[in-house]
């Protein structure tokens, strides 16, 4: 979880798996006794929530709820292990409902701009060095935020490349349709370019694999574009270790030459949307606390 974007409020889980999520947690820390912050981690596949771990601890992800929702929790969960009770704070005044009217996203910032000889392809073990985080008024808008202040330039013009493994490539449709109406180009690779073209897609560049160059030699490949300053933009989604291997390259060479790159097709979607939103969109900036005092947005 510490090297994952999240949002608040949730922009993808029905209104129900919230509500079980709500309840699961509480019926956790009732049953385990807890004082203070716990840390529940979940997983849903299809209408089923599943339960991964519970720490009675702090998350690192504390901060960034606390800045979201104006609910001081580090300060709340002192006074209740110090042994205040929620109807004491509420009645204080310290513990309020959470804030609304906006949307917040946090991103990892990751240090692969530093180490461009590592394949930024996420795993198991967490490679995060940090967090920050954007709000705006919509979801789009506060992604782009979000990836502004990591360090994350995504593209208002040039070249998108594509690579995609089977099971991403009908949400890979939509990022490519998302981005040639934004003006962008498409250029992609064997297995890609024929799926797009299914559905009158068509990128302005077929690109060869880079292990078939290595072996066969000729053609052009991904991390030669990249290397020309002709790529703005990499989506890459490595599936098993072919598509790990082959895409490895690709995304050293996009680190190498700072060309913003992402390993997921949801976070594919989410550039999308955020393009689209700050098309001509002016971005401003505004003190945390005019948004906890208000509740609404600029």
């Amino acid at each position: 979880s510490g090297d994952s974007a999240c949002a608040i409020p949730p922009q993808t889980l029905p209104s129900w798996v919230v509500e079980v999520i709500e309840a699961y947690a509480a019926a956790i820390a009732k049953r385990l006794d807890v004082r203070g912050l716990i840390n529940v981690q979940f997983a849903v596949a299809g209408t089923t929530v599943y339960v991964i771990e519970a720490n009675p601890r702090a998350s690192r992800t504390v901060p960034f709820v606390a800045k979201a929702t104006g609910v001081p929790l580090a300060k709340i969960a002192t006074r209740v292990m110090l042994g205040a009770t929620l109807a004491d704070l509420r009645a204080e005044g310290l513990l309020q409902p959470p804030i609304g009217g906006h949307v917040s996203v946090k991103e990892a910032v990751l240090p692969f701009s530093r180490f461009p000889q590592v394949d930024p392809a996420l795993g198991p073990e967490m490679r995060s060095t940090g967090e920050v985080m954007g709000i705006a008024d919509t979801f789009g808008k506060a992604f782009y935020k979000a990836e502004l202040a990591a360090g994350t330039i995504l593209p208002e013009s040039g070249t998108v490349f594509l690579s995609l493994a089977d099971p991403d490539k009908p949400a890979g449709l939509v990022v490519a349709q998302r981005m040639q109406a934004l003006g962008l180009g498409i250029v992609a690779t064997v297995g890609t370019a024929e799926y797009l073209a299914r559905f009158d897609v068509e990128v302005d560049q077929v690109l060869d694999k880079v292990q078939d160059v290595h072996t066969k030699g000729a053609g052009v490949t991904a991390v030669d574009l990249i290397a020309a300053g002709e790529i703005s933009f990499v989506v890459n989604t490595p599936r098993g270790r072919i598509g790990r291997t082959d895409g490895a390259h690709i995304r050293k060479a996009a680190s190498l030459h700072r060309v913003a790159c992402v390993t997921t097709v949801d976070a594919a979607l989410a550039a999308a949307e955020g393009l689209a939103e700050r098309d001509g969109v002016l971005l401003g900036v505004r003190p945390l606390q005019e948004y906890h005092a208000t509740g609404t947005t600029a």
